[in-house]
């Protein structure tokens, strides 16, 4: 047993003493220096406290109300109520003030009910007990308790309470298994490593011995990234427990804190997305600038107005309406003001502060829709479609752009191990799939013929670099969590887990091979070769792989004491550079695979001289003390180490096509959009799996902007014979005018690599006159290609190139879609993110507006959800300005039969509550449950998809085509009564109507109205329809006859009183309601019938034939129950 017997410095002397205060320094169990000591310190750390929550009990009401009044709406009817209550208004502030409080204490409810889960979830955590190695024994503790400098006890199954470098375990070469779903979704067990100094340490007592510091850089977000020391020797990721993340097949470890609280990795990673708006919001947001401008107008107009008419002294002061003395003297600009604001009051009903609040309900609520959807759950992920944010629905159905990811997106990422080729002979083992041994897999078929000497030395080594360069992991035990795996014909054998399935597929290939791979124990690798021998490997150093480097490698000693670097890794990091092998052989053989869809992978090695491993050693032993930019000089290490390789081969694993990716391509494209798949396979492999999935036809013409291609032309040179030929067949006009599957158009497809896509995104140049025009060019050849293939992409490219085409010139609205950590950002910056619920972890998934289980449930998402979510939230917006137009024009029209004196036409009672109670629940229905065409032709057709394409819906012609019907309506209400009752308003005992008479039969027809035109618009009639629908109307006249009906003691005025019933006992009165409906709804009605007959929609004309088949199948029906009547 070693002992750390010395507390060290608290500065770290690699990182040098200008540098201190970016590195923290963790003293293991407080141990602390004496006081005095002049090198020490104190730092202060926060609690293990995790905090989610947005507000407290202090200040939610000052927050909350806030971010309500920052939305120009709520802020806008703030203004309003606020003038009602300083001015003398004509409506009381009860009308702006109710509204407003309705609005704002249901979002305050709202979020304050979210923001309670997530005080509640945050103290199931901060109280979880965690058991912590104080004076030599373990005491148990509240988690928010837990201190940096800590030594933590944790259990099999137990979750990590914060970060945690790992001191000791109970597997005596001091490893432990953990899984990192929380974290990343990845389900895998992945190996982590004891200090080298601590790991014998294995009893509290002993723990409790150390004296030791870790320096450590200051806490930051990224998972992956770790910098520290312990007592001057390196840590690195593999020391490093996440909070989150679960203890798993070890019976016990011991770890000290070393960030807590919102410090941890897991807290840092809590930060918000960027808000997204849907182009629905965008519209909402200019329709209120124009009523807003509407509002202003009308005020205007009416202050005008108000002076001309009160030109003249007898109309401005009659005999029983005298002013007074101050009224008088006040200043005319200070009255007109006045008179002004009064109007606004007025007429601010125009602006629908209620539409927000049923926005946002039907939002909320129509996302549940997608959750509910038992066509979108997987049985073998045991999950549904998730929402992460409603906000985005809509959108959903006004998709152009659809970028995706290839592995784990449109292929399974199910890896079967296919062949390897060893110096030009290839080996093909039969049925070897993620380790599932197929029955009738016993022998081994070598084509090609047998390797010489030489050969064999080469192969052997080729097998013993794939069973000793990975990162799997043997489970030896019959279970692993709970699951019975690795049994084979009744007995329990070993199981290989791992990160990365194609890791697993190749490590399977050689045990069918003949070369198994054992165990790693004590720092050996264990490996049964083919004479049935044990061979043992001691593991020295392992380059873990990265995207960058797209390599791995290993540094190995075997029994001999001969020292080995393997390296594996993709053909385009490895072939460069190799100095001997036999090349040529192995470069056909990838490429081949790679046109046959498969991936390829090249594996190389080299001898080392004990000078050249020490050399190696200092290298990364440098880089890795680095606590500065550790990351960047491991890299320069790695690229100097990985040098002169001897190839091998290569192997090729297959990774199937996910189940219906090429019916969802295809109904994607039916649906007019532009599908690009954007990875960072190599060229051959993912074209292959384009032509599998129909991306590609075998029609379509490929065009190639590749490295391989500007090498022999200028990048300028090839762009524009690319423009020429796909701009010669039709000229100028580009593909987004036609179907992409249409015939008389020749079909093309380009293909470019992320280096030349650096090249055409680079920044022109000061004096070149062309390079700033290559983005265009490249963007006019992709509108009129039908798909698109980017390979070898980095991530940071994926997000480039889904920025490109969203700043494009046409704004279209991208979805990109992804499963693994490296699409996140395209998923972040595209319009709508949908993540993968895969095997490459929960990134996508987590960082996404939507997830879904499988590719193939994408075709449901946007044809079905997002066609009704934009059908829906369109008619909302629409019917809401239409129906506040209806409300508020005939209050306008009012005016100027009141001498402008801004009198109300409608009661208060009516004001406050049109938009709250009599016509928001029916639209609040139909933008929930509405459907226009059954779902099931949805699927069937994707070209309906077109018709609600680019907001087409929302465009300003049919904007203005709402407001003028609103308008039209409006006159007929108020004209229509007012001429009607011109000569003959008097009720049966002669009594005269009254101007709230008038003014309630124009809101009982504007009522009736607008709630009929909403049941005419109605496609998809269910009981709730009907119950909502009449239920409202019913609502309306039970309320205007309590209302009316009864002396109500807190009011100061009784103006309604009987007024309703009153009207209702005019014959007259019951006639004009009638008529005044028909005639505001007729206008619709022959408008919808002469756009059916003459210039129907491909919407419209499936819904006249399912009518007419339903009418049909109806009359066949009941003419089969006459004539078996009949007959009876």
């Amino acid at each position: 047993m070693r002992d750390c017997e010395c507390v060290r410095d608290c500065m770290c002397s690699c990182a040098g003493e200008e540098n201190w205060v970016d590195s923290r320094t963790v003293y293991i169990g407080h141990k602390v220096p004496p006081p005095g000591t002049e090198a020490y310190i104190p730092q202060r750390y926060p609690d293990n406290r995790i905090v989610s929550s947005k507000y407290t009990f202090w200040n939610f009401i000052p927050k909350n109300l806030f971010e309500q009044f920052r939305r120009i709406a709520n802020f806008y009817f703030l203004i309003i109520f606020l003038v009602q209550l300083i001015i003398d208004t004509p409506t009381s502030p009860i009308t702006s003030g109710l509204p407003l409080f309705f609005v704002i204490t249901v979002t305050a409810i709202k979020q304050g009910y979210e923001d309670w889960l997530r005080h509640k979830a945050d103290n199931a955590i901060n109280q979880c007990p965690v058991h912590v190695v104080q004076h030599g024994k373990v005491v148990r503790k509240q988690s928010r308790k837990l201190q940096v400098g800590d030594v933590v006890l944790v259990k099999e199954d137990e979750t990590f309470p914060c970060d945690l470098i790992l001191l000791s375990t109970s597997r005596d070469d001091g490893t432990c298994f953990v899984t990192t779903a929380s974290l990343d979704g990845e389900s895998s067990h992945k190996t982590y490593y004891a200090v080298q100094d601590t790991k014998a340490f294995n009893t509290e007592e002993e723990v409790d011995t150390i004296q030791a510091t870790i320096e450590c850089e200051q806490p930051q977000p990224d998972l992956y990234k770790r910098s520290s020391t312990f007592s001057d020797v390196p840590l690195g990721s593999e020391n490093l427990l996440l909070r989150g993340a679960t203890l798993k097949n070890t019976e016990y470890i011991y770890a000290v804190a070393i960030y807590t609280g919102m410090e941890t990795k897991m807290a840092l990673n809590y930060q918000s997305k960027s808000q997204k708006r849907s182009a629905v919001e965008k519209s909402m947001n200019a329709y209120l600038i124009v009523y807003l401008c509407i509002l202003i107008s009308k005020a205007l107009i009416n202050t005008v107005f108000k002076y001309v008419w009160q030109a003249d002294p007898n109309r401005d002061e009659p005999w029983y309406n005298q002013k007074t003395e101050t009224e008088r003297q006040r200043h005319i600009l200070i009255r007109a003001f006045t008179d002004f604001l009064a109007f606004m009051v007025l007429f601010n009903y125009i602006i629908p502060v209620s539409m927000y609040v049923t926005v946002e309900m039907q939002k909320f609520l129509g996302s549940y829709f997608i959750s509910w959807d038992d066509e979108m759950f997987d049985e073998e992920l045991g999950e549904g479609a998730l929402v992460n944010t409603s906000d985005l629905n809509e959108e959903l159905g006004q998709v152009e752009y659809v970028f995706t990811d290839k592995t784990g997106t449109l292929t399974e990422n199910n890896m079967e191990f296919i062949e390897c080729c060893v110096d030009g002979h290839v080996y093909v083992p039969h049925a070897i799939c993620n380790g599932q041994i197929m029955s009738g897999a016993s022998s081994i078929d070598m084509i090609d013929s047998s390797p010489s000497a030489e050969g064999k030395e080469h192969e052997e080594l080729f097998f013993r670099a794939l069973c000793l360069c990975h990162t799997v992991q043997v489970k030896e035990e019959e279970t692993v969590d709970g699951i019975k795996r690795g049994i084979h014909q009744g007995k329990a054998t070993s199981f290989y887990i791992s990160s990365s399935p194609d890791e697993v597929a190749l490590v399977e290939g050689m045990k069918r091979l003949g070369f198994t791979y054992l165990r790693l124990k004590d720092n050996h690798m264990e490996i049964l070769n083919r004479e049935d021998e044990i061979e043992r490997f001691e593991l020295l150093e392992v380059l873990n792989f990265d995207s960058v480097r797209r390599r791995m490698s290993v540094i190995v000693r075997s029994n001999s004491g001969e020292l080995y670097l393997f390296c594996k890794g993709a053909d385009s990091s490895i072939f460069p550079r190799v100095i001997s092998g036999k090349v040529d052989q192995v470069r056909a053989r990838v490429e081949h695979n790679a046109v046959e869809g498969l991936r390829t992978l090249c594996v190389a090695y080299k001898r080392l001289s004990r000078e050249e491993y020490e050399q190696v050693c200092h290298l990364l032993s440098s880089a890795k003390l680095a606590l500065q930019d550790r990351d960047k000089k491991l890299a320069e290490a790695y690229d100097v180490i990985e040098r002169d390789f001897i190839l091998l081969g290569a192997t090729a694993v297959e990774d199937r096509l996910q189940d219906k990716a090429a019916d969802t391509i295809e109904s994607l494209h039916k649906a007019g959009m532009k599908v690009w798949v954007l990875t960072g396979d190599k060229m051959e492999t993912a074209a292959a799996t384009c032509y599998a999935s129909k991306l590609f036809r075998r029609n379509t013409q490929i065009l190639e902007l590749t490295t391989k291609r500007t090498e022999e032309q200028s990048l300028h040179d090839v762009l524009f014979d690319l423009s020429r030929t796909v701009l010669r067949q039709h000229g100028s006009m580009t593909r987004d005018t036609f179907s992409g599957l249409s015939s008389d158009f020749q079909d093309y497809g380009l293909i470019i690599d992320g280096a030349t896509l650096s090249a055409v995104m680079k920044p022109a140049q000061e004096g070149s006159g062309t390079g700033g025009n290559y983005k265009e060019i490249f963007l006019e050849i992709c509108r009129n290609c039908s798909a698109v293939l980017c390979c070898r992409m980095a991530p940071l490219q994926k997000a480039q190139i889904v920025k490109l085409i969203k700043a494009s010139k046409e704004h279209p609205i991208t979805l990109a879609i992804g499963d693994g950590a490296n699409d996140v950002s395209m998923i972040l910056e595209a319009h709508v993110g949908i993540g993968i619920m895969g095997k490459e972890g929960r990134q996508a998934a987590r960082n996404s507006d939507y997830a879904i289980p499988k590719f193939k449930h994408l075709k449901k998402m946007l044809l079905v959800h997002g066609h009704y979510y934009y059908i829906r939230i369109s008619e909302l917006v629409q019917y809401f300005f239409y129906k506040n137009v209806c409300f508020i024009f005939p209050q306008f029209l009012y005016q100027f039969f009141c001498g402008f004196s801004q009198q109300p036409l409608y009661d208060t009672a009516y004001l406050t509550l049109y938009n709250i109670s009599f016509t928001s629940l029916p639209i609040l229905l139909y933008s929930l449950i509405e459907q226009h065409i059954n779902m099931d032709i949805l699927k069937r057709d994707p070209s309906l998809y077109r018709d609600i394409a680019k907001n087409s819906l929302l465009q300003w012609p049919i904007f203005v085509y709402w407001t003028f019907l609103g308008v039209f309506d409006a006159v007929v209400f108020f004209f229509g009564a007012f001429f009607l009752f011109d000569n003959t308003t008097f009720t049966s005992n002669g009594q005269m109507f009254g101007n709230w008479t008038f003014g309630t039969l124009v809101f009982t027809v504007l009522v009736f109205t607008v709630t009929l035109k909403l049941a005419l618009d109605t496609h998809y009639w269910t009981w709730i329809n009907h119950f909502v629908i009449w239920g409202s109307l019913l609502f309306y006249v039970i309320f205007s006859l309590l209302w009316g009906g009864i002396i109500w003691p807190f009011l100061n005025y009784q103006r309604m009183y009987y007024v309703f019933m009153q009207m209702l006992a005019s014959g007259p009165a019951w006639l004009s309601i009638i008529l005044l409906i028909m005639v505001s709804l007729l206008p619709d009605v022959v408008k919808k019938v002469l756009c059916r007959a003459l210039w129907p929609t491909t919407t419209e004309r499936i819904q006249t034939k399912r009518q007419c088949l339903t009418t049909e199948q109806s009359t066949i029906f009941m003419l089969s129950q006459t004539s078996s009547s009949i007959s009876f």
